[in-house]
């Protein structure tokens, strides 16, 4: 079985101040530390699984292309510095505009990686900075770390790799 570190990205990896989203490559900023955070992760052997709510496309503010570009410049970005990330999974769907079981809290991104990546539940986890991220982590049944938006999550990384 594998182990897994679960990932929000807006307000987790990359900066969101000033932006209620960010779906344009040119706003994306990381946080503080990224790299060594996941760098320090995959040499613990964690897969590197984001997740994250993309409300404003059923919003109609951007695009599924808008979030794959994205996602595709973060990943480019990665790369330079030799880090992979094993998936991303991404909820286009938001709750004003209809129902749906992959939007955060509900926990079906993280429960599909589960069953796709044969992850280790016990020894997984996942770190956002909202409780919605929290609740679908618990839901899911994996551990759940809430950290401050925007900030490094290296501190945490660190604890985490030192305990599981």
């Amino acid at each position: 079985m594998n182990k897994a570190a679960f990932i929000d990205r807006d307000g987790v990896i990359n900066n969101d101040t000033g932006h209620y989203y960010i779906f344009k490559p040119e706003d994306f900023i990381f946080n503080n530390d990224i790299p060594e955070a996941f760098k320090l992760l995959k040499n613990a052997g964690y897969m590197i699984i984001i997740i994250t709510n993309q409300g404003g496309v059923s919003k109609g503010i951007y695009t599924k292309s808008d979030v794959e570009n994205t996602n595709k410049f973060m990943l480019s970005e990665l790369s330079i510095k030799q880090i992979e990330i094993d998936d991303i999974l991404y909820c286009p769907h938001h709750s004003d505009n209809e129902q749906c079981l992959c939007r955060k809290p509900n926990p079906l991104m993280i429960q599909k990686a589960i069953a796709r990546y044969n992850i280790d539940k016990k020894a997984s986890f996942m770190i956002g900075d909202n409780m919605k991220d929290i609740y679908a982590a618990e839901a899911a049944e994996i551990k759940g770390f809430k950290i401050n938006k925007n900030t490094s999550i290296l501190p945490l990384v660190k604890e985490i790799v030192k305990k599981l």
